[in-house]
């Protein structure tokens, strides 16, 4: 038991990171994705528990919805809720601003190995190629290049 729930701890710190780096991601889809697919089976597996659900923070279109809290290990995330939610689980109200999750220590790519074992998804090895590109801004300098080359002579005809 001492191992799955070791096992289980990982799993939710690497939910946290993958969150928290979803907030500020310029594509932050597969991140969501990834963390909604590891919470559902979770939920599926009972490691993870449903409390309730929570007024969002950040209303559509100027409406007002809920979302479902999950809590997983000590962390709690909030997913979008099922229909069937709306009867089984207890509305909380507004969500609770001095609560925080604990902050983890651990890297976004170790997150996401992490996730990527527990879903059985491959997780793709950056290849050493793909490290060494320069960013599709960078332009050569010719600050450096001090000798200069003899101009052709034209032909006169």
């Amino acid at each position: 038991m001492s191992n799955k729930t070791n096992n289980l701890n990982d799993i939710a710190k690497a939910l946290f990171i993958v969150n928290r780096h979803a907030k500020t991601a310029p594509n932050p889809r597969p991140l969501y994705d990834m963390k909604k697919q590891a919470i559902n089976k979770l939920l599926q597996e009972n490691h993870a528990e449903k409390i309730g659900l929570h007024f969002s923070d950040r209303p559509k279109l100027s409406r007002q919805h809920s979302t479902l809290l999950v809590k997983v290990s000590d962390f709690y995330f909030h997913i979008p809720p099922a229909k069937q939610d709306f009867q089984e689980v207890k509305h909380l109200g507004a969500t609770d601003k001095n609560f925080r999750n604990p902050k983890p220590q651990m890297s976004l790519t170790q997150a996401k190995k992490i996730l990527s074992g527990y879903l059985g998804w491959s997780f793709p090895e950056k290849k050493e190629a793909d490290r060494k590109q320069p960013s599709s801004y960078y332009t050569p300098s010719s600050l450096g290049q001090w000798e200069r080359k003899p101009r052709r002579k034209q032909k006169k005809y």
